[in-house]
């Protein structure tokens, strides 16, 4: 099959002709018809997340179609369309998987970081760990909700019942749960890289009623931020916006160093959080939600054999979206 190879950090990846996996006990072998390009996929290739296992082929937001099943396989069907997050596989015996927190699992695995992932024509996923994907949606359309919407979705839950919501950061993730967020009836602002005039019209066209760049104050106090972008100095911004009592909310898995911050700004009751991982709860409760909502992605695609330069493109921030590796 074809498959994009990540051979080592800080290098592009290589187009390669592999063996198709087998599927082993509790397996699905599918057939990928399309893969999101996410944030922590740029981790993984940029070497932000250490040790991955190499060679690995990256890509964690994956639809398509069960092609064969490994023994023992209850779950699924030839022929199902089904979705692959980014975790994989938990041990199911740690202390956080029996207290129903297996996204902080001891022994974890991730897919597109040490379980290879989606860009390539095949993959192999634990059942277990694969989502029915809701028919309403295409297969590039539902791609990123396997990780910027449920990431989204567990970051906003973060949140609490936040009525002023403020998204710093507004890409993938934002977009998907800025939605949500205006269907519950939420204030959405929107906070972009300076400048970013494009993104900021793209926010307000999903809801937002206020945008602007992250260097901006909103008109009025937060209740609560998510912070989506991996920029540690948005952190003391976030908190100088929200009111005592609220919450700033940190969604990525990797973040540069924050800056220190004066005490003032944290006191009053506010916290900040981080967000790890998801888990099958949060998929299931997602995955049903988004088409009440109806929640519309805007996927971007790329030819499996472009997944550099939808890289590059992320990097840069030149995506009003999400983009999606289609093979």
């Amino acid at each position: 099959m074809h498959a994009m190879v990540l051979e080592a950090a800080h290098r592009p990846l290589q187009s390669a002709a592999v063996a198709v996996p087998a599927p082993g006990a509790g397996q699905l072998l599918i057939q990928v018809n399309a893969c999101a390009v996410c944030r922590t996929d740029l981790h993984v290739v940029d070497g932000e997340l250490a040790e991955p296992k190499l060679p690995l082929i990256p890509g964690h937001e994956i639809v398509g179609r069960v092609s064969a099943l490994g023994p023992d396989v209850d779950r699924f069907a030839v022929g199902d369309r089904v979705g692959i997050p980014w975790l994989g596989w938990t041990c199911g015996v740690c202390q956080f998987c029996r207290s129903g927190r297996e996204n902080l699992c001891d022994h974890a695995r991730f897919t597109g970081y040490q379980i290879d992932g989606g860009y390539a024509e095949f993959t192999v996923a634990d059942q277990r760990f694969c989502f029915a994907i809701p028919d309403p949606y295409t297969d590039a359309e539902a791609a990123p909700l396997l990780c910027a919407g449920l990431i989204g979705y567990r970051s906003l839950r973060m949140a609490g019942d936040a009525r002023r919501l403020g998204l710093y950061g507004f890409g993938a993730a934002a977009h998907i749960i800025a939605q949500v967020a205006r269907w519950e009836g939420r204030e959405v602002y929107a906070f972009t890289s300076p400048g970013d005039t494009e993104a900021q019209d793209f926010a307000r066209e999903l809801g937002a009623i206020w945008a602007g760049g992250s260097d901006q104050s909103p008109p009025t106090s937060l209740d609560a931020a998510i912070i989506f972008a991996p920029v540690g100095p948005l952190v003391p911004a976030a908190l100088r916006s929200t009111e005592r009592g609220g919450t700033v909310v940190c969604a990525g898995i990797h973040m540069s160093p924050i800056p220190s911050f004066p005490y003032d700004i944290l006191w009053g009751e506010r916290a900040v959080r981080s967000v790890a991982n998801l888990t099958r709860r949060d998929g299931d409760e997602f995955l049903r939600l988004a088409p009440r909502v109806p929640v519309r992605t805007r996927p971007l695609p790329y030819p499996l054999e472009q997944a550099n330069q939808a890289l590059d493109d992320l990097r840069a921030g030149r995506l009003q979206g999400a983009a999606v590796l289609t093979t």
